[in-house]
């Protein structure tokens, strides 16, 4: 990978990571097993519907960021969940997750730690089937809270990365995938 190569990819990987955690956060022990490609890969199949907490309309955030390539390069069905904004690319946002008009599939949240098991809990008592945390955003406590209730669990991943490597979009934030497409690539001029 050349420097040009690295720096595009650490861009992209930026894009999509919440702010560094306190210190204190930073020297705590990882216990969780994450699930691997194949479990992560087949919590996406599954999904039909992906509500974003924590989304904001403001275009430097890694959460529009995030919800810009689920609008324009995924199938799913996208919500958006911020007590402080009415509409985000268009589209409605709800007050919480209640609020929503369905029951999202994955629940993909970009809030501070000490929000995340709050989140959970209410990813559980809606009947999401998955809590998804972005990068950066690691939270045994939500973890336990979610899977105890038999929610899939995914932590410290960029849900917009993961569905793009899998099927084969990372060329969309600048990664070279090194997969041979027959689809016509798109040159910005």
């Amino acid at each position: 990978m050349n420097d040009s190569t690295r720096a595009d990819a650490a861009a992209a990987g930026a894009a999509c990571a919440l702010p560094a955690p306190a210190p204190e956060q930073q020297r705590v022990e990882r216990t969780w097993q994450a699930p691997s490609a194949a479990a992560r890969l087949g919590i996406l199949r599954r999904a039909k519907s992906i509500a974003i907490v924590g989304a904001s309309n403001n275009p430097a955030r890694a959460s529009y960021f995030v919800a810009t390539y689920l609008l324009t390069s995924s199938p799913y069905d996208v919500y958006f969940v911020n007590p402080r904004a009415d509409e985000i690319l268009g589209q409605p946002v709800y007050a919480s997750l209640a609020d929503l008009p369905v029951v999202p599939d994955i629940v993909d949240v970009f809030r501070k730690h000490e929000d995340l098991p709050g989140v959970a809990r209410e990813a559980v008592e809606i009947g999401a089937k998955a809590l998804w945390l972005q990068l950066g955003s690691w939270n045994e406590e939500a973890a336990a809270i979610a899977e105890e209730a038999g929610l899939d669990v995914v932590m410290d991943r960029c849900i917009k990365i993961e569905h793009a490597r899998f099927h084969g979009g990372l060329h969309l934030a600048g990664f070279d995938t090194g997969v041979i497409s027959s689809k016509r690539q798109v040159v910005a001029r």
